[in-house]
């Protein structure tokens, strides 16, 4: 650490400030698959050529929705070449880099290379069920450890447990490169109770399309989105407009897409959204076990939507 930041009293501040790129639009990217269960290289290289293009702020890989825990380890490393190279820095990237033992992320922290990724997304540990001392532990372990800036994934819907308003702004106030949280809980309370109390330079970010707008209108600074993968340009205008403060123009836009907002996971993510890039013609509707495609019904009506909506790809 330089010797500025060690002198100024408001080093962390500014650190974290200068760190913090993921502000906007930010696609859960997909991965895609061939009819065989290999990796699409060539469609994912279209997929964020068509996100980067249509107004994406930066990309987050290998989080839930690129069905991570699938990927073998030899396929992330590949994935994450190919897309630092593919990106080139044209946008930030987020990287997925979580799990239920502490020890073995701060090794994968350790091992990977992480040339060409702006930051780590770290999932809140499932199945085990830690208490909030827990929580916190584990994620100042992870903080001390990464190389790269920190933002907390809280998603208790897959991990069984929730982390409280209270341990996220501790973590904030007392690890500088923790730099945002991306909020899934569903609980509007407790992500205002963040926004109102977080130190200055630490953000919050939508994890649930469907409450991006109300919660930028409370302060959140953009959305990890799912939907973004089909319709980056649509909801990339409608973030844009509600942090300039155009909320008419921004709940307009919200209002068309609240249907498919429930649709991309009324069988799971990412069934939903690759069930609609399939009907725009951008992949194939392959997904790897235990995960498994739409319904038809679900099929049909997402394509019904995305007609009437006369989305092309």
């Amino acid at each position: 650490m330089s010797s500025a930041l060690l002198t100024d009293p408001n080093r962390y501040t500014k650190h974290r400030m200068a760190q913090n790129k993921f502000k906007g639009l930010g696609i859960a990217l997909i991965t895609p698959f061939r009819a065989d269960g290999t990796i699409d290289e060539e469609a994912l290289v279209r997929l964020v050529e068509y996100q980067i293009k249509n107004g994406a702020d930066f990309l987050c890989i290998m989080g839930t929705t690129a069905e991570t825990p699938t990927l073998t380890r030899d396929e992330k490393s590949y994935l994450r070449q190919l897309l630092v190279q593919r990106v080139a820095g044209r946008v930030p990237l987020l990287m997925g880099c979580g799990g239920n033992c502490t020890r073995a992320v701060i090794d994968e922290l350790q091992s990977t290379d992480w040339t060409g990724i702006d930051g780590v997304l770290s999932v809140c540990p499932m199945y085990n069920k830690p208490s909030q001392e827990g929580l916190y532990q584990h994620f100042s372990a992870i903080a001390k450890a990464s190389p790269v800036p920190v933002v907390l994934y809280n998603v208790p819907g897959r991990t069984g447990v929730n982390m409280t308003a209270e341990t996220t702004l501790r973590l904030a106030r007392d690890h500088e490169n923790i730099v945002a949280i991306k909020e899934a809980s569903g609980n509007i309370t407790q992500m205002d109770d963040i926004i109102k109390n977080k130190p200055e330079g630490f953000d919050v970010i939508s994890g649930d399309d469907g409450i991006t707008f109300p919660l930028i209108t409370l302060g959140a600074v953009g959305v990890i989105s799912v939907i973004g993968n089909a319709l980056p340009r649509e909801f990339s205008r409608m973030v844009r407009l509600a942090l300039n403060g155009d909320y008419s123009s921004a709940l307009h836009i919200h209002h068309k897409f609240t249907e498919l907002f429930k649709l991309l996971f009324v069988d799971g993510n990412p069934a939903g959204v690759k069930a609609m890039l399939h009907a725009m013609g951008m992949i194939e509707n392959q997904l790897r076990l235990p995960l498994v495609p739409t319904r038809l019904t679900t099929m049909e009506k997402i394509s019904d939507i995305l007609q009437e909506l006369n989305i092309k790809y």
